[in-house]
This record gives C-alpha cells, structure tokens and sequence, in this order.
C-alpha cells in the first residue's frame, strides 16, 4: 500500500523509516531561504544599529540549535550526530539571504536539519525586528543539493 513513500506501514499509517540496514556514510544537504524587509530594516542591519542587537549572529545561533533539534519537532524525523552545522547571513538590498551546510555521518540524511536550521534562522530575524517591520517575510525555503546516502548526489537546476 505504501506505494514508495517510506513513512507510510503496509495499513498507511505513519511510520518511522527502519535505517538499520542502511550504512553509515557522509551526507551533506545545502538549503536556503530569504527573509524579505524594508528598506529601513536593511539600513539598520548593515549599520548594526537594530534595537535588539545583533540579529545576523543571533539568527545564526538560532538555525544552529535548531537544527540540533530537528529531531525533535519534525515526527518522523531521525535523530542524528551532526558532525558540522554552518549557516551563512548575507544582508542584501531585500532583506537577509540565508544558507546552511548540515553534514553527517549517518544512515540518514540532513535536508531536515539544514531546513530547519534556515527556517529558524528567519523566524529569528523576524522576531528580532517585527516591531520595526511588521510585513517581513520569509520565502523561498529550499533545499539546493545533498549528497551521499542511498539516493546519491542532488542539485537544483
């Protein structure tokens, strides 16, 4: 019944995928995302006189941690050991423009891990400057290439 989706049982119920079999090999996932602001915001960022303080070294811890606990928030989700989390902010004229690099040496890959370090990246940054910009907005979460693993090496055209 499962069709290929491989967090679905024989019933299709919800199941958490059997790695046992898997070999432990590196794998490496890239994502990004943007979070779009005005243009007062981006002024304040490259000045480094936002209110709360340093949002970019911030938001990078943030998508650090989280991405730590991806386990944690996503149900189906592997726990890991990540062997290298880096997350790069690039203030541009629309906003803050977000990358990671989640590496492992696991039976699972770190897409997730890279998303949810992004992700909270952005949620970061706009907590950290909702009261001067309340129409920010985050975009363009992606996953941009992995490598390793059973499926093998992956990059976006």
């Amino acid at each position: 019944m499962s069709d290929g989706l491989t967090h679905l049982n024989n019933q299709g119920q919800a199941n958490m995928v059997d790695v046992t079999g898997r070999e432990a090999t590196v794998r490496t996932a890239h994502t990004s995302a943007k979070v779009n602001l005005s243009a007062h915001v981006v002024e304040l960022l490259r000045d480094g006189t936002t209110p709360k303080g340093d949002v970019l070294s911030t938001a990078r811890i943030a998508g650090i941690m989280a991405a730590k606990k991806t386990s944690e928030l996503i149900p189906l989700c592997h726990p890991i050991a990540i062997n290298k989390i880096a997350i790069d902010l690039q203030i541009i004229d629309s906003g803050v423009a977000i990358s990671a690099e989640v590496i492992t040496s696991d039976r699972t890959g770190v897409e997730m891990e890279a998303l949810t370090a992004v992700s909270v990246a952005g949620l970061t940054i706009i907590d950290m400057v909702k009261a001067l910009d309340p129409h920010a907005v985050i975009t363009d979460i992606r996953v941009d290439s992995k490598s390793g693993g059973k499926n093998g090496d992956w990059k976006r055209a």
